[in-house]
């Protein structure tokens, strides 16, 4: 649910958008300006990050990426597709934060347009041997302390 002055309103739109599985725009938004993301897995009982250039597919509501499949995220996400991360602006200020934190569920593209759109955005991705991964997104808490301190949009696949 999105919490702001006019919850009423606010309240009716983002129960409507989850309803449809259409994420907020500014949710959109603040993915499609940004392009690294912090992934997080766990095996073992031991967590794991790793920051990667990541596309957005808004329609799909996937995040694509780069990586090697013998990575340490990517074993993790291969014993459990299930990952989770976040993408964040940087500020010095409070009242200015603004981010996301997503769950989803991890999958290898064998998709060649994806793969070339991907390597167009990230150049240098053309002189890396990788494979390609996606997240295909279930669940996204954005925090944008503009609109007050700790207010979050919610958007949920189902």
């Amino acid at each position: 649910m999105v919490f702001t002055k006019s919850y009423a309103i606010c309240r009716h739109s983002a129960q409507q958008n989850i309803k449809m599985n259409i994420p907020d725009k500014r949710i959109v938004r603040f993915i499609k300006k940004h392009h690294v993301l912090s992934l997080s897995t766990a095996a073992n009982n031991e967590p794991y990050a790793a920051s990667l250039f990541y596309l957005f597919y808004e329609k799909e509501m996937i995040l694509l990426f780069a990586s090697d499949t013998h990575t340490k995220h990517i074993q993790d996400a291969l014993a459990q597709n299930i990952v989770a991360g976040t993408i964040a602006s940087e500020t010095f200020f409070i009242h200015r934060i603004r981010g996301v934190q997503f769950k989803g569920v991890l999958f290898e593209s064998l998709d060649e347009t994806m793969r070339r759109k991907y390597i167009r955005r990230f150049p240098v991705a053309h002189f890396i041997p990788f494979k390609l991964w996606g997240i295909e997104l279930q669940h996204i808490k954005m925090t944008d302390n503009r609109m007050g301190i700790g207010k979050k949009i919610y958007w949920y696949k189902d």
